[in-house]
């Protein structure tokens, strides 16, 4: 806005100065014209009466070398010479700015040594406008420079005012809300602009937010839970061991330390892919990382293996290993009688299906079972152990690779992986 209002003032003062050296340019032009034409007219014989007008100009004076007017035009006529102006030093031409009671006019004169009154100087003057000879001008334009800029320093004000005032709305909203409370929205003005987009763009964030830092919550209470479960079988185990020192202490206590162990490694490994840990590089074939998995971890149930040869995929070996074995000990838990492992190329894709013929997940259910220490009721009394991490972590890998994980449809569960293929 300031730089605005100096633009206008800048431009105003510009007109004020070049106007008036331009219009009195002009007028000198024009009775220079006059001037020269007159001389001409007088070079073989003498006006018989007063001088014609020459291009609209009725200020016409011929003088001698002595002063005296010879010959005039009829609204000079008797007066005395415009000016004393003479040309000097060889130049045939003489301009002067004459002002008298009736006002201002821009006087040209032309010498000529040889015309039928002799050595003679013809003048010719224009009247200068008003706009010349006063300061109308001046004080109309810095006048009008004002009234623009006040209207433009309103209307800036108004129209600022009117467009800030959502936002001040949106600010005070966003005042009243805190880490405890969530769940307050901020205004969306009705304007549809982009305004309301904002405030829209603020719920949305707070939304997420309030999803964020309810999950955070759910996880510190969950992982609190899970975690005191077998801290405190340690301590009971450590204590009666204090005293009996029976084998069977000794490992039950081990067992609730490696539980212990396995939440605690689950966690940092959460963390770490929450925070996006480079995934890495290396390429390998996904059914042969399936069959030394397998190999290595032997379970309560027999695994069949379906396994298309030349599956390439590029990650992280390890990350993708332990994907696998999440799956692998989720179905040995909760299948029946057998687990099915299948690999296999699907366009630009690679497809990996651990399937148990298990009492399968509910429909409802099968997103609630990615989010982390979720575990299905019906299912606790068979758990084994696990904690409720395993389906979230591998979510979280397969999601690090550029890949996905779900659910598959049908009776049995069904946990189906699709990664880049390589």
């Amino acid at each position: 806005m300031v730089a605005f209002g100096i633009l206008i003032l800048g431009g105003v003062t510009v007109i004020s100065v070049t106007y008036p050296v331009q219009a009195r340019s002009d007028l000198v032009d024009h009775a220079d014209e006059a001037s020269r034409r007159l001389t001409t007219m007088i070079d073989k014989r003498r006006f018989a009466g007063r001088i014609p007008a020459q291009d609209g100009i009725h200020l016409l004076q011929v003088v001698d070398m002595h002063g005296r007017v010879v010959a005039s035009s009829a609204d000079l006529a008797g007066q005395p010479p415009l000016t004393e102006a003479r040309p000097t030093g060889g130049d045939s031409r003489v301009s002067d700015r004459v002002c008298r009671p009736d006002g201002c006019m821009v006087v040209v004169g032309t010498s000529n040594r040889a015309t039928a009154y002799g050595s003679v100087v013809a003048y010719a003057a224009v009247r200068e406008p008003f706009l010349l000879r006063s300061s109308f001008l001046p004080a109309m334009l810095y006048g009008s420079a004002a009234v623009l800029i006040a209207l433009l320093g309103w209307a800036a004000w108004f129209g600022v005012g009117h467009v800030l005032a959502p936002v001040e709305r949106i600010r005070r909203g966003l005042e009243r809300i805190n880490a405890e409370d969530l769940s307050h929205r901020v205004e969306v003005p009705p304007s549809g602009d982009e305004v309301a987009g904002l405030a829209t763009t603020v719920n949305d964030t707070l939304g997420r937010l309030e999803n964020a830092v309810e999950r955070h919550r759910r996880f510190v209470s969950d992982a609190s839970h899970e975690l005191r479960s077998p801290i405190a079988g340690l301590l009971v185990r450590l204590e009666a061991g204090l005293e009996e020192r029976t084998e069977a202490d000794w490992r039950a206590a081990m067992d609730d330390a490696q539980r212990l162990s396995d939440i605690v490694g689950d966690l940092l490994l959460m963390a770490r892919l929450d925070a996006g840990v480079e995934i890495g590089t290396d390429r390998f074939e996904l059914g042969r990382m399936v069959t030394e998995e397998v190999e290595r971890r032997p379970g309560r149930l027999p695994v069949t293996l379906q396994l298309e040869p030349g599956v390439f995929v590029r990650g992280n070996r390890l990350r993708l290993a332990r994907l696998f074995t999440n799956l692998l000990s989720n179905a040995d838990r909760y299948g029946d009688s057998r687990v099915r492992v299948s690999v296999r190329a699907q366009g630009n894709q690679a497809v990996m299906e651990v399937a148990d013929d298990g009492p399968g997940i509910p429909q409802e259910m099968r997103e609630e079972v990615f989010e982390r220490f979720t575990r299905l009721d019906r299912t606790r009394s068979r758990d084994s152990g696990g904690s409720g991490l395993g389906l979230p972590i591998s979510r979280d890998i397969a999601r690090a690779h550029g890949g996905d994980l779900w659910v598959g449809e049908g009776p049995e569960t069904r946990l189906i992986l699709r990664l880049p293929r390589e």
